[in-house]
């Protein structure tokens, strides 16, 4: 962080360079690094304040199409197609956007927030800025039922702080983004959203959501409904700290009245400075895994995940980790001569990261 004439300014970001093995005879490995990187300037503007914030992952790149491998994950497309057993890269361009802050008394506070890259007010902190989430590379299977929408093209927020009350609504462009990884795909703000969130003690957040996002699907025709709810803890220790998150997800597919639900618990311990043990519990309704036949029947997929990290390098500029982790997965019998009886699943990788407090003052 630095301050200058002014401006408070941040830059944050986190690269993993791991080896992926999915389990099971659908699973291909591959070398392949996750990666985001964020500036964040604020200013007083008025009575009030102005932050822009700018995100930019280079995975197209590191981790070309059809992007991570991981069993039992879909969404998006590749070659026009739905793309199933991989995660997509994020886009070059994951945020471009301004937040602009009002006090109107003491307690309560008027927000304005977008950008052609923003999120909207629908779904948890995403994955990829939980506390319980941050030595896990990998996305969770339940990402597009949960907080797929943290890179719309188009996005328009308004609300209100409250105490420690937060209400939010959105108009946004709800479109998925299409394979042109480094573009801007801007379309019309169809879809809206809105979100109540509440920090009760210092520890605490939870939020919930709801949203109705036309014609989200390249390859499907109707619209969805979307609901979400979360409930985050992090606590600090005496050597370490503690990050916890509850996700609840449900997308309700119009066309076809479908309702496909997600349940994530995952979390994160630092302990003794330098090490990280981290799990991630998933149970994930999946009706694209066979694109191409006939009927399109929903599975309950169970994903489970265990690792750990160590730094190996902590200095007052950055942290360099060595870490590993393991999924096993339940499945319906049906799934078996796909996915094989037990997959299993792992990961070796190195993550480099700022350090904790690197803070700087200019004038």
């Amino acid at each position: 962080m630095w301050m200058h004439d002014g401006w408070d300014l941040m830059a944050h970001g986190v690269i993993f360079v791991d080896y992926n093995q999915p389990g099971g005879p659908r699973g291909a490995g591959k070398a392949e690094s996750v990666n985001w990187g964020m500036l964040m300037e604020q200013h007083r503007l008025g009575s009030g304040t102005i932050l822009f914030r700018e995100m930019f992952s280079a995975e197209s790149l590191t981790s070309p199409h059809p992007g991570f491998p991981e069993i039992f994950q879909t969404g998006e497309t590749y070659h026009g197609e739905t793309l199933v057993d991989h995660q997509h890269p994020h886009n070059v361009f994951a945020e471009l956007a301004a937040l602009y802050t009002l006090p109107l008394t003491k307690s309560v506070s008027w927000e304005l927030y977008g950008g052609p890259s923003a999120e909207p007010a629908l779904g948890p902190v995403t994955y990829m800025h939980r506390a319980s989430a941050a030595e896990l590379p990998m996305a969770p299977l339940g990402h597009h039922l949960q907080d797929s929408t943290h890179t719309s093209f188009g996005v328009i927020t308004t609300g209100f702080v409250i105490d420690r009350v937060k209400l939010e609504a959105s108009a946004f462009n709800g479109r998925e983004p299409n394979e042109r990884r480094w573009s801007i795909q801007l379309a019309a703000l169809d879809s809206w959203s809105g979100r109540a969130s509440i920090a009760p003690t210092r520890n605490w957040t939870a939020q919930y959501s709801i949203g109705r996002l036309e014609h989200p699907e390249a390859l499907e025709l109707g619209s969805q409904w979307r609901q979400t709810a979360s409930v985050e803890y992090n606590r600090a220790l005496h050597d370490g700290s503690w990050a916890a998150s509850v996700v609840w997800g449900r997308v309700h597919k119009i066309e076809t009245g479908t309702n496909l639900n997600s349940y994530l618990a995952e979390s994160t311990v630092s302990f003794r400075q330098r090490n990280y043990a981290f799990s991630r519990l998933e149970l994930v309704d999946k009706d694209e895994l066979f694109p191409q036949a006939a009927d399109h029947p929903t599975y309950r997929i169970g994903a489970y995940t265990f690792g750990g990290v160590r730094d190996l390098i902590q200095n007052k500029a950055w942290q360099l980790g060595l870490g590993a982790d393991f999924t096993f997965y339940s499945k319906p019998a049906a799934l078996t001569a796909a996915y094989g009886s037990n997959p299993v699943s792992f990961q070796i990788f190195l993550r480099v990261r700022p350090a904790k407090s690197a803070e700087h003052h200019s004038h």
